[in-house]
Order: C-alpha cells, then structure tokens, then sequence
C-alpha cells in the first residue's frame, strides 16, 4: 500500500510530541558559496531525524545520498517513497524540465515541506548539499529532537562549468582514502573536476598493463638518504576512486605528461628519451633535459597505448596531456628528431613540439577525447581542438581565448595555493576573478572556469589540508557565485561559521592571511618595528628564550640584524606556526626605490618599497619578500634625502637553479652628490659554484668606506639566460633580491 508522504511526516510528528523534545531554531543559512538568490519569509518548517524522501523515479541515488548522509550525521531513520508528487511531503526531490542549466537548482523551505528541484540529477544533488550546509553545523553541535528552519527559496546555478582542483600526486603520493576525502570535500563546496596528476619526473602513478615497469621502476625514486619513495594506484583503485567521484557529481580529468616531465617514464623504457641512456627517476624538483623523444615512432605507440588505457579507466571526456617545461636541449641534437623536423617541414623544435601535442590531439579525438594543456602548448601554434590552462599569469588565456579556444584560468598569482599566504591569501583568492577585462563578450564565453593547483613538492599528505583550506572556501565562490552577489566581508563572515564543520571532518586548515603585519621604521638610528594583528581574533605575543610577552606599545627596538619571534593564538588555540622574521636595521629603511627594470608580477616581495623595508626573505624564495625579475639586470636607485657618509652597502641574493634562479655574476654599488655624475664604490662577485643542486642565499657585500653621498645605486648583473649544462637551457634566468642594505651615518 502505498502511502502518503504527508501521513507519514504528520505521524513522526506526533510521536515526537509525547516526549520531551530538544529543540534547535536556524535562523539564517551561512552556504559556502554564496547562492544566486536567496530570499527569506516569514514562517518555519519542522525537520525531525525520522521523515521521509519523496523522489522521481530517476534520482534514487541522489535520495539514497541524501538518506545516508542524514542517518550518518543525525542518527535518522529516513525513508524512501519514489514516484509520488504530493502536496504536501516532507523533503521532495523532483526533476523540473524548466529549470534547463545543467547544474540550476530551486531549493524551498516551505512550513509543510522542503523541494529541491533541478532540469538534472547533478542540479539536485547540489541542492542537497545546500540543505547539508544548513544543517549540519546544528548536526555538529547537538542531535535535537527538530530543527526549526527558517522559511526560504533558493535559486541557484554557477557562474563557471569547470571549478576544480589539482591534485599532485606524484611528488608526494597521497593514499586512496585520502583522494577519496577530497572528492567528498569538492563536492561539499559545489566543486566538480578533481584534476588528477598522475604522472611526472618523481614518480608514475598509475598502473598500465602493457607496460608493467611504469609502476614497478617509475613509481619509486631513491631519496637523497638513501631511502625510498613511492607508490601507485592499481586499475581496480582507480576504478573505485572515479565511481566514488561519480556518485558525488565530481569529474576526474587524469593528467599524463607530455612530451616533457617524464623521467620517471624514462628510467623505466630508457627508449623513450633521444638518448636511450638509463636514468633514474628524479628525487629533486624541477626541469629536466630527458624528455619524449619526438622522431621515433616508438615513443608515439608507447604513448597511444598508453592513453587507451587511461581512457578505459576515465570516462570524462578529457585527457590533460601537460606539456608545460619540456626542454628542447635532446631534440636540438637529436637524429630522429631532426629527421622529423625536415620531414614534416617544421621550422624549429618549438612547432615540434606543437605537431607532437598535435598529433596525440588528433588520437585522442579519435577515440572521443579532448586535450587539456598548460599554456606552453601555444608555443609554436596551439593544436586545434585543445583546451588552454593558464597558469603563467592570465595571458596565455587571453590569447588562447582570441584565436577561439577555450579556456581554464589558474594563474600563480591567485590558484597555487602552494604557494603560502603571504603570495596569496584568503582575500586575493576571493577577489579574483577568471574572465579578464580584455576578452570581448564572445571571448569571455570561452573561460570554462578554474582550477586551484595543489603542487606537492613542499606538501606532503599532512600538509595538504593547511594548503587548500581555507583558502578553497574562496575559489568555490568565485567560481560559483555571481559577481553582483559576491561580497568578500559576508564571505568572511559565512567561512568562520564552517570552521565548526571542518573541525568535525578533521580538516586541519592553514591560516586566513598571514596574522601579524610587520612595520619598521627608523627612529633616532634605530628601527622600531610594530607588530599588528592582520586577522581578526588573533592575539600576538612575542617569544623571547621560549618566553611568550606582551608587545610592547612602543614597538620593537632592532639595532644591526637580529631574528624576532611571535606566537599567535585563536580563540586558545595556536593560529598557525610561530612567525619569525629576520630583521636588518639600516639607513634606508622606508626610503623609495627607483627600479630600472620592473620586477615581475609574480615575485613583488610587496611592491616598490620591497627592496628597503627591513624585513630579509627566508629559504623560502616564494614568502613574499622577495623581488624578482627575468633575464634583466637589477637596478636600484635610492635618494637618502641628505648627505651622509656611506659606509657599506650590501645585498642578498637566491641560489636555486633547478627553479633557474642564479646568483648576479656582478653587484656594482655606485654613489652620487647630485644623482647625475656617479662614482663606483665596489663592484663584488661570488664564489658559489653555479652548478650546485642547493638552495643557498648568498650577500654581496661592499668592504668598509667612507663616502659622501645623497644617492646611491646598486646593479646586479643577471647571467640572462641558464647556461648549457642545465637540464632548461637558454631559458630566461631570474635574479631574485630582498633587501638593498645601506650602512651610514
């Protein structure tokens, strides 16, 4: 017999009534991300943990998900009633022809039922999580007898169809259940691509049967002590991850690199490379010479069996091919590669590296897949059909979107979020945007949406969570919400509010922005430097010999260089690791900088002022206090708005050239009475040897003089471009500084 929904929530009703019940009243719903519209009225609805699911016939799952998500977070016991349409219900689950976006849902909280209704199954199952949001942090707190929601409608749909995020899984491998809690988070937050790395230089992470030594070679790597390190997913895991995915609306695009980032390929079928010389798989980051080699057809049938398989697997209709940092040093001197070049009639590796991209499109065109590429595959003409990801700043989408491809933004000024949040914070995440000004209206329509990137060189699995959250909260809402609802204070508002859940999921979130801004200035030859809470809530104390003391109100007193510390707490609670800051006091502090050549967008160290503010950058070369520029020499002027006798001059410089930052062959320091006739104090070099493989900062710094001056100007000569031996050479060097420190009385 079948009965009637209403009945049944009338009688559930009733019983809770004969005993004493708890009660929890909803008076406001704090969603992440902010719905389209959202509009209250006046009235209730009774939701008790005993109600049942009224639903079409086509969205048992979502009412299966929906059913057990309740009973697992309320203890409930719901039940299931397909294919009826009642007046009156307890939560109805109905599919709406006239709601046609893929993804638009109408969620109503009515005083005798909730609706979700959507054109599409995926629509409904954001609806649910809507309803998850305005339950749950309750759910987190107590298990009342009813939770009184307030009245409400809800229409929504996102503003991108492509909002995801990038897993790494190859410099660190992360395990099965912890890419699964991942999935479940994405689609918490009305996320749907989990962009999946799977293979790269330090390791292959997926199984390929026609090739067994790309798991059993490739996948493990010898660490500097000797150890090692490694992992893969079988096929049946793999399986298993996508149907989990599936079941939660999120789509899982696989990334298979090419013709670059493939040493771990090639230490496992040394035939791949130009050389056929065997190589391990690398333990260190960043770009290497060994790439695919690109004239012997026995790298294309390795790669289309190859893809075969990951298509068997991934049934999204995408494949990431990366083609980002492929050095061309192999192909330059290669036969095969040279043969290919002529034979094809190509002018030069770059547009070999175009036909290569080309050519795997064409495969995976064939057997109903589209290419995915980092927005190097526009170097040398960009294959037809490919989809551009932009992560060199926003131009490589730009273009990309002009000669009519689509488009993904994800930028490293905004989406790397490992990068720490001195570079990005929960702010600057929020208040970008992907469509840039300079598209036209038919342009725009080609930015699919968004990716933020979880590269793991520096970010083991415990460490992820502190990288993406909260920080994640901020690109759902930008890649769902639209701009006119989008207002970064509510926001701020609303992301507290979740901490409560993330709590409860043992999500072991970072910090909002970085929590104390630091200021010095010069006082009677001395710097002072202020300490202010940067984040809302935060108490700040300084650690002196593992003692926590109150700031003191007049600052800090810092003669030469020395280290402060500060710990910051949360409500009780540590807010982050203690933040250190290495401090030099010096003549030109807060002085400005004339630049000769601007530094890049990426590497500001915080503007203009970045070069004298005091505070030196850490072994970390992207904390945010360093300033960088590419391929030019460093120039920097400063008035000292008097004359003075100046004494020394130094900076410091980063050493890393796996990420091609070199050392300045030269720093040249120079002073002037009148900024116009200029006179060389000192020119210092360095001994560091330019091909170690260690990060190092090393100072150039003058010997002790005595010289009258107003202006002074320092010139760091940059080498240009990396030299032959590195594993990228004739790219385009940078020089990276952080402080320009002038000793004078």
């Amino acid at each position: 017999m079948n009965i009637p929904s209403w009945v049944v929530c009338t009688f559930t009703l009733a019983l809770a009534a004969c005993s004493p019940i708890e009660e929890r009243e909803v008076t406001s719903y704090e969603l992440i991300p902010q719905p389209a519209e959202l509009n209250y009225s006046q009235g209730q609805f009774i939701l008790t943990p005993n109600f049942t699911v009224v639903h079409s016939p086509e969205l048992e799952k979502e009412a299966l998900f929906l059913k057990e998500l309740l009973e697992n977070m309320w203890g409930a016991s719901v039940s299931l009633l397909s294919g009826l349409k009642p007046e009156e219900g307890c939560v109805q689950l109905l599919l709406d022809a006239s709601l046609t976006e893929e993804e638009a849902y109408l969620l109503e909280v009515s005083q005798s039922h909730i609706s979700i209704s959507a054109g599409s199954d995926k629509g409904v199952f954001y609806g649910i999580q809507s309803l998850r949001q305005m339950i749950e942090p309750v759910l987190l707190l107590d298990k009342p007898d009813r939770i009184y929601l307030k009245t409400v409608t809800i229409k929504d749909a996102p503003r991108f169809k492509h909002r995801g995020m990038l897993l790494d899984c190859c410099r660190h491998f992360m395990e099965v259940d912890f890419v699964k809690r991942y999935i479940d988070l994405l689609s918490q937050y009305k996320m749907n691509v989990l962009h999946w790395h799977l293979t790269e230089d330090q390791g292959w992470r997926i199984a390929i049967d026609a090739y067994p030594k790309l798991t059993e070679v490739g996948a493990w790597r010898t660490e500097a002590d000797s150890s090692q390190y490694g992992g893969f997913y079988s096929k049946d895991q793999i399986r298993d991850i996508v149907s989990y995915a599936q079941e939660r609306k999120v789509m899982i695009i696989p990334e298979i690199e090419l013709p670059g980032h493939s040493t771990a390929a090639i230490a496992a079928y040394p035939w791949l490379s130009c050389t056929g010389d065997t190589i391990p798989v690398q333990h260190e980051w960043g770009v290497f010479q060994d790439i695919y080699c690109a004239g012997q057809e026995e790298t294309f049938e390795f790669m289309e069996t190859v893809l075969l398989e990951v298509i068997e697997l991934f049934p999204a209709p995408y494949i990431h091919i990366g083609g980002d940092e492929a050095p061309k040093t192999r192909w330059e001197v290669c036969t095969h590669c040279q043969q290919r070049i002529a034979t094809v009639g190509l002018k030069d590796e770059h547009e070999l590296q175009s036909w290569f991209i080309e050519r795997i499109g064409k495969f995976l065109e064939k057997n109903d897949r589209q290419i995915i590429g980092w927005d190097e595959i526009l170097d040398g003409g960009i294959p037809e059909g490919a989809i551009v990801q932009s992560w060199r700043g926003m131009q490589g989408g730009i273009t990309a979107a002009t000669r009519g491809h689509e488009v993904v933004m994800s930028p490293t000024s905004h989406a790397y979020f490992d990068y720490g949040v001195k570079s990005t914070n929960l702010e600057q995440v929020y208040h970008f945007d992907p469509v840039p000004t300079e598209l036209s209206e038919k342009e725009a329509s080609l930015v699919r949406g968004g990716e933020c990137n979880m590269w793991t060189e520096h970010a083991p699995q415990h460490l992820v969570d502190s990288k993406m959250f909260p920080r994640i909260l901020a690109m759902a809402e930008v890649l769902w919400t639209p701009l006119e609802v989008k207002d970064y204070s509510n926001f701020y508002e609303r992301v507290q509010n979740h901490y409560l859940v993330l709590d409860a999921k043992g999500v072991t979130y970072g910090m909002e922005a970085l929590p104390i801004e630091l200021e010095g200035v010069i006082e009677e030859g001395a710097m002072i430097v202020h300490a202010e809470p940067h984040v809302s809530g935060v108490e700040v104390c300084q650690v002196i010999e593992s003692d926590c003391v109150d700031l003191p109100a007049e600052g800090i007193k810092v003669n030469g260089e020395m280290e402060l510390e500060f710990r910051i707490t949360r409500s009780g609670k540590p807010y982050g690791d203690n933040v250190l800051a290495q401090v030099h006091a010096h003549r030109a502090i807060g002085l400005p900088v004339r630049l000769e050549n601007i530094y890049s967008p990426y590497y500001t160290g915080g503007g203009e002022g970045a070069l004298t503010d005091g505070f030196l950058g850490s072994m970390d070369f992207r904390d945010g206090h360093w300033q960088a520029l590419q391929e030019n020499d460093m120039a920097a002027t400063i008035d000292l708005g008097e004359m003075k006798n100046v004494r020394s001059m130094s900076s410091r410089f980063y050493f890393y050239n796996n990420a091609w930052i070199f050392l300045p062959e030269e720093v040249s320091y120079y002073y002037s009475i009148d900024g116009v006739d200029w006179k060389l104090l000192e020119s210092v070099a360095h001994e560091h040897p330019i091909q170690s493989e260690d990060q190092a900062i090393i100072p150039f710094a003058t010997a002790k003089h005595e010289a009258k001056a107003r202006y002074i100007r320092m010139k760091a000569k940059n080498i240009g471009f990396t030299p032959h031996w590195h594993d990228a050479p004739n790219e385009p060097a940078w020089l990276f500084c952080d402080e320009f420190v002038v000793l004078a009385d």
